[in-house]
């Protein structure tokens, strides 16, 4: 066994683990049916999607349909905790329509970006290996579970409060993160799509005041949701904070800008206006 196989079936049990107290902790104080909290099915939901789906994906050796299961999954369990929720009330709702409208819009993009290009080259090496692609599909239960905690632990939790500043503050900050990440993404397509900006990189709009602006309004929408939820989170409950911290780290540290940073510099790295772009703009947060 190959050690990348090993690390991955080290690392598939300790995220079910890190999955199931996240569940027994956002459970705490909230909704049941059953006799089953509703946030820990939510839970235990994101991982049984993504299981199921790992089957044809490993079967074809296709990664097509990852990021639209992961889109998928935010949309359907959100739906679903609100119609299961007793009393579920307008912060709730509100929560559910912002984690909807992020999935639908990222996941329809990346769903087409990845059906332009034919295959994600993050997959190649993973694919063959069926631990450590199963592994890959487990990482984004988790990554769901922790993304969205903030808005389903705000959804099923009995405790109730009218909508307040910490709502206009976090629609605010949510929606100033999505048009964001919503621009970026455009913007980025667009120059993709044009046959004159083959093999270089984007450097205008908000390229030109941030490596990975895309990155830096997801992170900023995901502190609107916590914003948002905080007025109803008690006790165990407060593990929502790790939503917008999980983000930012993944992003920051993980599979987000080390990956595309390493990418970039090994296109276009030693090239003079590369090297400048780079030493001029900031890897995340923007320059005014």
């Amino acid at each position: 066994m190959k050690d990348s196989d090993r690390k991955a079936l080290i690392i598939l049990p300790v995220v079910v683990v890190i999955g199931v107290l996240v569940a027994v902790a956002g459970s705490q104080g909230g909704a049941t049916v059953g006799g089953f909290p509703l946030f820990g099915i939510g839970v235990a939901a994101a991982f049984l999607i993504q299981w199921l789906a790992f089957i044809p994906a490993f079967k074809a050796q296709t990664e097509k349909y990852y990021d639209l299961t992961g889109a998928l999954t935010y949309i359907s369990i959100t739906v679903l905790l609100v119609l299961l929720t007793p009393g579920v009330d307008a912060r709730g709702l509100l929560l559910a329509a912002m984690v909807v409208a992020w999935a639908a819009r990222l996941g329809s993009f990346l769903f087409r970006r990845v059906r332009k290009h034919g295959k994600d080259d993050r997959f190649d090496e993973i694919k063959p290996s069926f631990v450590r692609f199963l592994n890959t599909w487990t990482v984004q239960g988790l990554w769901v579970v922790l993304t969205a905690a903030a808005a389903w632990i705000a959804i099923t939790s009995a405790t109730r409060v009218a909508l307040d500043w910490w709502a206009l503050v976090g629609v605010v900050v949510w929606a100033f993160g999505f048009g964001i990440e919503a621009v970026a993404d455009s913007q980025k397509g667009r120059f993709k799509a044009d046959p004159a900006n083959k093999g270089r990189f984007i450097s205008t709009g908000l390229w030109s005041k941030s490596r990975h602006p895309n990155y830096f309004g997801e992170i900023v929408l995901w502190i609107g949701v916590l914003l948002i939820a905080v007025p109803v989170l008690e006790g165990w409950q407060w593990v929502a904070l790790l939503s917008p911290v999980f983000v930012a780290f993944l992003l920051i540290k993980g599979s987000g800008i080390p990956l595309l940073e390493k990418k970039a510099d090994s296109k276009w790295g030693g090239q003079a206006d590369y090297e400048a772009y780079k030493s001029s703009t900031p890897v995340l947060i923007p320059k005014l």
